[in-house]
């Protein structure tokens, strides 16, 4: 496929994704150029429908949408925008899709103000999945900024879950999420 165009490979993911290989199809396209260059909010939306499981949103966030939303392809009003759906799992997206501006090995270089503009929408809610996904964002963070970080979790002391405050807290003192 390295020769194949952004519409061929798009194409062939779609019919990944309609057999069940999401990760395959994500795959895919992150490992071709042109193809996640050439993607806009429509066609990552597009992508990330019908996601109903962790593991298919961590890997469309790692893979695509949150390559395309470090790379300003997809702006972050549509980040905002999945932050407050309905469904759980466009809610964990706008999460984890902040670990692409924050991983060192998937090329993050560190955004606080990204990540804690998502993190503040989504600081109450209590679904296991986005309770989870919030602390990860955070801990990712604290390489590049633990002052905001640990600002952030004393703001929001009396409304983030106990899990998040825990796990981030210990990743501050100790490096670890659970020593």
């Amino acid at each position: 496929m390295r020769n194949a165009t952004p519409s061929t490979v798009l194409a062939v993911a779609n019919m990944l994704i309609d057999n069940s290989r999401r990760w395959l199809a994500y795959e895919l396209i992150h490992h071709h150029p042109a193809t996640l260059t050439s993607l806009g909010l429509t066609e990552v939306e597009a992508l990330g429908a019908g996601m109903a499981s962790w593991s298919e949103v961590d890997t469309f966030c790692a893979y695509v949408a949150g390559p395309c939303w470090a790379k300003r392809q997809i702006d972050n009003s549509a980040m905002l925008d999945w932050s407050q759906r309905n469904d759980r799992w466009w809610r964990r997206a706008a999460l984890v899709a902040t670990t692409a501006l924050n991983v060192r090995t998937r090329g993050g270089t560190g955004d606080a103000h990204r990540t804690l503009m998502i993190a503040e929408r989504l600081v109450a809610d209590r679904d296991d999945m986005v309770v989870k996904a919030l602390s990860w964002a955070l801990r990712e963070l604290i390489y590049w900024d633990p002052t905001a970080v640990a600002d952030f979790l004393e703001q929001h002391d009396q409304v983030l879950a106990p899990r998040v405050k825990r796990e981030v807290r210990n990743k501050l003192e100790t490096g670890l999420k659970n020593p």
